[in-house]
């Protein structure tokens, strides 16, 4: 039979992973359908724009302490076991993988087949089982779409099973609550259950691409954004949330590769994803144009407000969450790369948003800095953004993206040395938070100065400039840079008091020096080497 946008049945689902007694299956449905099928069902509705708009319900975010990894032979000696990646035993994946499809007994779901990878050679087929309407067009929206012709013979890779109504007893299931995301590498299963946040579905699989690509395939895995200029040049931007990574990647003279997951392969960068999944809170076109614009139909719009009275989204309404949201296809995106490949970077920016307004604006890294701010991934949350932070509050996420990285932090970091070796890329630490003083004293880093920075060093423009390396953090920074007033470039003649800049810079220097103590014993004698030379306060 052929199951390309057909609702019916399909002995596939027995065959591969077992799903039996089910109610209808339909497959690879539109996106128009599959909104249809969603608003029929009670469960969105359709704004004046054309997006879908739907309720994720309890869980509005990702819930890293409820995702597990089998532990088994295949991951037992690779993963890097701790908070983040917590251990789950085979016959506990199974008995609860068996309560999952019991569940499912005579329930109807949704089947997408997709795949990871923009670079065929590392193209990973995904099959996407779901209990939702919706949660199958963030999928679509998601990952890259196969033809028409290559869904007829398709042959999936990797399940991921999600079952938003399906809560899994602790005491019987042996997870930590009654929502889970666990990911089995023997089985090249993850089976999602108990929260319907869509991130969860993109997120299990970058874990597990995180995990093949670098172990397997010397594939520096990547979460960051990437764009290509007129003249071929690869930028990525890695960053934590608010650090702009998203504002900053968006740029009418380069063209997008993608906003959030990349491989970095020998001789190209290349998105895993086939589209993109936006913060909305207090989006207006005139901040984000290109988010703006995509939001139409075929996007889905997560856990937003509206305008009393009528079907138009309220970006500034938080009050379900801050943490709002819209997927869409990258191609509703104009100044695409189409495929989403370009060559191996030339510049590598790391941003972090420094609420205590000790690092520079920019500033050049060498590789064992690189390698070294690589797995701090350093940003800082300020007062106000969370329940109970009333001062700013160091965040270290190794990668920039800690919470994703099944291997130790150091794979990571010695596999992007290696990129880096015996070539000319530059990597540049900018700081998008505060100058002048910390958080309540300082100002933010206007966002016009960053971006005159960072086009200044993609177009060469600090090639030819003095370099000055300031104490403690050892960071090499210009003394000049066209746009950008000379008197902001070195952070300590910001301050009026430079004692306190003094005094806040050591104590930044030793949560960094702190932080990194978890990583020592497998970190090479060369990164360590790049500290901040200042002993632990």
């Amino acid at each position: 039979m052929d199951v390309f946008g057909k609702r019916g049945t399909n002995a596939n689902l027995n065959k591969s992973i077992g799903l039996t007694n089910l109610g209808n299956q339909f497959w690879n449905l539109s996106p128009s359908e599959l909104m249809e099928d969603a608003i029929i069902n009670g469960q969105g509705i359709l704004t004046d724009s054309g997006a879908l708009a739907i309720e994720t319900g309890e869980f509005t975010g990702r819930s890293p302490k409820d995702r597990f990894i089998v532990r088994d032979a295949k991951t037992e000696d690779a993963v890097w076991w701790g908070d983040i990646n917590i251990g789950f035993t085979p016959e506990k994946f199974d008995a609860l993988y068996n309560r999952m499809k019991a569940y499912m007994t005579d329930r109807d779901v949704y089947v997408r087949d997709a795949y990871a990878c923009a670079e065929d050679e590392f193209r990973l087929n995904i099959r996407v089982v779901t209990e939702l309407a919706w949660s199958n067009q963030f999928a679509y929206n998601m990952f890259l779409r196969p033809t028409d012709e290559e869904i007829q013979n398709f042959d999936p890779d990797w399940h991921v099973v999600c079952l938003p109504g399906f809560k899994a007893d602790p005491s019987i299931d042996g997870t930590s609550n009654a929502n889970f995301a666990v990911l089995n590498f023997t089985k090249k299963m993850v089976i999602i259950g108990g929260t319907g946040y869509t991130g969860e579905i993109k997120k299990g699989i970058f874990s597990v691409l995180n995990f093949l690509l670098p172990h397997e395939k010397n594939v520096l895995s990547m979460h960051c954004s990437a764009n290509v200029g007129q003249d071929g040049d690869t930028a990525v931007f890695f960053g934590l949330s608010g650090t702009g990574k998203t504002t900053l990647s968006s740029d009418p003279d380069r063209k997008l590769i993608g906003d959030d997951e990349h491989g970095w392969a020998e001789n190209s960068v290349f998105n895993f994803e086939g589209g993109c999944y936006a913060k909305t809170i207090d989006l207006s076109r005139e901040k984000e144009p290109q988010i703006y614009d995509a939001i139409k139909f075929g996007a889905i719009l997560e856990n937003i407000g509206f305008v009393d009275g009528t079907s138009t989204p309220d970006y500034t309404d938080g009050k379900i969450t801050q943490n709002t949201r819209v997927s869409y296809p990258i191609h509703f995106i104009d100044n695409v790369m189409v495929p989403s490949v370009g060559p191996a970077p030339k510049n590598i920016f790391f941003l972090t948003a420094d609420a205590f307004g000790v690092l520079p604006p920019i500033s050049k890294l060498t590789k064992e800095q690189a390698m070294y701010h690589f797995m701090s991934g350093y940003t800082a949350k300020v007062a106000g953004t969370e329940m109970g932070v009333t001062e700013p509050q160091t965040t270290f996420s190794a990668g920039f993206g800690a919470a994703f990285l099944p291997l130790h932090p150091a794979k990571y970091a010695e596999l992007l040395g290696n990129k880096l070796k015996g070539t000319d890329i530059k990597v540049w630490l900018i700081n998008t938070g505060w100058s002048g003083g910390s958080y309540g004293v300082g100002s933010r880093m206007k966002l016009s100065y960053t971006r005159a920075m960072i086009t200044a060093a993609m177009n060469g423009k600090l090639d030819s400039v003095e370099f000055k390396t300031l104490p403690i953090f050892e960071l090499a920074v210009p003394t000049s840079c066209e746009g950008v007033p000379s008197e902001i470039l070195n952070p300590r003649e910001t301050w009026a008091d430079k004692g306190a800049y003094d005094d806040t810079a050591t104590n930044l220097a030793s949560k960094f020096v702190k932080n990194f103590e978890k990583f020592e014993a497998e970190t090479s004698e060369a990164i360590k080497s790049a500290a901040p030379k200042v002993g632990v306060a």
